[in-house]
């Protein structure tokens, strides 16, 4: 460890550290406020949930043997060099504490990849978080496992693969937006049986770590300044959780734009048309597994406001994949977090290979191909 990391403050100006210690203290004051508010009206706010018949316990459900289950997870990096930028992306899946085993076939490698050279762009970072979501979502919709837990809201895509196609006709002929096109319908079909499943011994869930959502809360008449996992982490107690409730669906409709992909079809458009059906039904509910675990928002199908058995697979799964205390969300999701958010210090030893190779065929000065694969900053 180096003197930097020992000491966060030693590149600082000691007037700026003076200054933001004591800012510090200010924003402390103003957050405990807000927790005292809470903890305050901690009691009505469980009555009123248990009278409304929101708030359950998981011993209410039947019993279910452990699911198979699996984390996907995927991350995305734009290298940006002196004459060209290298980007990355990649989507990982990994398997939950085991037994039980998934014993289903299940097509290897549990992983997907993008890495290419791309000029200077200044939309090159949302183009390939577009691609990285492809991956993410194929990656999901092949996984065998009973529970299939997706990082991020499962309405993720809708917002990126949009954004991602909507830069199409800014960019000149390139690898990035021929892999953004080529990976569209394979991607659309993964989500169309992601989103529009009927089967009742398969779930995907998504599993938002950072949210500002308030269904909850709004229903409740909770304090504005704070979201419903925040709350229902310090009202929910082990093994309590929400029931399935709506999905707040924004103002505007659901919508990806594929009027700019060359191979857009009309069975596309009738998927594209059947998933947003499933979206506009899409349901949330909040549990709690254990002491050391915060609420976990989980993003469902509407089947299980009705289908017990299907909801308490899912709490169950939940219950066994967050064990560990220290680790405050199922455990597949951040195995797969922890390894795929690795693919950003990794690129930089690629950069080096792909300099090596450049160097060995090159017959002019080497400063070229120094400059040529150098970031744009002084490292």
């Amino acid at each position: 460890m180096n003197d930097n990391q020992r000491n966060p403050f030693s590149l600082l100006p000691e007037a700026l550290v003076e200054e933001m210690l004591a800012k510090s203290q200010e924003v402390g004051k103003a957050l405990l406020s807000n927790v005292r508010e809470v903890n305050i009206h901690k009691d009505s706010y469980r009555k009123k949930l248990t009278d409304s018949g929101l708030l359950k316990h998981i011993s209410d459900l039947p019993h279910v043997s452990p699911p198979t289950t699996v984390g996907v997870d995927g991350a995305q990096i734009v290298d940006r060099l002196l004459a060209t930028d290298l980007v990355a992306c990649a989507a990982v899946a990994i398997e939950g504490l085991t037994p039980p085993a998934e014993t289903r076939y299940w097509d290897k490698p549990f992983h997907k990849v993008y890495i290419h050279p791309q000029p200077h762009h200044n939309d090159t970072g949302t183009v390939i978080r577009g691609i990285m979501w492809e991956l993410e979502i194929i990656l999901a919709a092949t996984a065998p496992h009973d529970v299939v837990f997706m990082d991020g809201s499962i309405t993720n895509p809708f917002l990126n693969l949009n954004a991602a196609l909507n830069k199409i006709n800014e960019f000149p002929p390139s690898n990035l937006i021929d892999e953004l096109e080529r990976n569209f319908p394979i991607f659309l079909n993964a989500y169309h049986d992601i989103t529009t499943s009927t089967r009742t011994d398969k779930l995907w869930v998504g599993v938002p770590k950072y949210t500002s959502k308030r269904e909850i809360g709004e229903t409740q008449d909770w304090p504005k300044n704070y979201d419903d996992r925040a709350i229902l982490t310090s009202l929910l107690r082990p093994g309590e959780y929400i029931i399935p409730v709506p999905y707040d669906q924004p103002l505007e409709p659901w919508h990806i734009n594929m009027s700019q992909l060359t191979n857009k079809t009309d069975e596309m458009e009738a998927k594209l048309s059947e998933i947003i059906v499933k979206i506009n039904d899409l349901h949330v509910c909040y549990f709690r597994p254990h002491p050391y675990t915060p609420a976990l928002r989980l993003e469902v199908p509407k089947s299980l406001t009705t289908n017990r058995y299907q909801l308490s697979t899912l709490l169950h799964a939940l219950s066994y994949q967050c064990g560990t205390p220290g680790i405050i969300e199922p455990y597949p999701l951040f195995m797969a977090d922890r390894m795929v958010k690795n693919i950003s210090t990794a690129v930089p030893a690629f950069r080096q290979t792909a300099t090596l190779e450049m160097a060995h065929g090159f017959e002019a000065d080497l400063a070229e191909i120094f400059f040529t694969m150098h970031a744009y900053r002084t490292v």
